[in-house]
């Protein structure tokens, strides 16, 4: 499955203005709900952040992965979220995170769900990957550059 399927250029945002872990949170889930008509911003952020309970999904190298499973949805999607400055969502190196990618799966799609989060983790262990997000101008520059990236792989 290539990023494509679950990522569409409405759901990037290149500049997030929110400098803690709970309001990126509620920035993402707030745009998501906006632009996904099944998804209730309450419901996705109370998602989000009970699989957070469990462990932080801000992994390494500025990259945080925060997924859950809604029962309002029929297909998986995937959103991302980018702060230049960076903020603390607790990631397991310490250190600030940039790159936020949200994923949902309906709560029938973990075989899915998993191919997704796995390829998602091979496409950001590469620092010219990440650098190419980060240096990317515009949210259309962000998501184009997603989209090539996962091409490659």
């Amino acid at each position: 499955m290539h990023l494509r399927e679950v990522i569409q250029k409405d759901l990037v945002w290149p500049e997030l203005t929110s400098s803690s872990k709970d309001e990126v949170m509620r920035e993402l889930t707030r745009h998501m709900a906006l632009r996904i008509a099944t998804l209730e911003e309450t419901e996705l952020y109370g998602a989000l952040a009970e699989r957070e309970k469990l462990g932080s999904t801000g992994v390494e190298d500025g990259i945080a992965i925060p997924h859950a499973k809604v029962s309002h949805l029929d297909r998986i999607v995937l959103a991302c979220g980018r702060s230049i400055r960076g903020l603390d969502f607790e990631a397991h190196d310490g250190n600030p995170t940039h790159l936020f990618f949200v994923l949902l799966a309906p709560a029938n799609a973990t075989g899915m769900h998993l191919k997704v989060l796995a390829r998602l983790s091979r496409l950001l262990k590469e620092a010219r990957v990440r650098a190419r997000l980060m240096a990317a101008a515009s949210g259309d520059e962000l998501y184009d550059a997603i989209i090539e990236e996962d091409e490659k792989l």
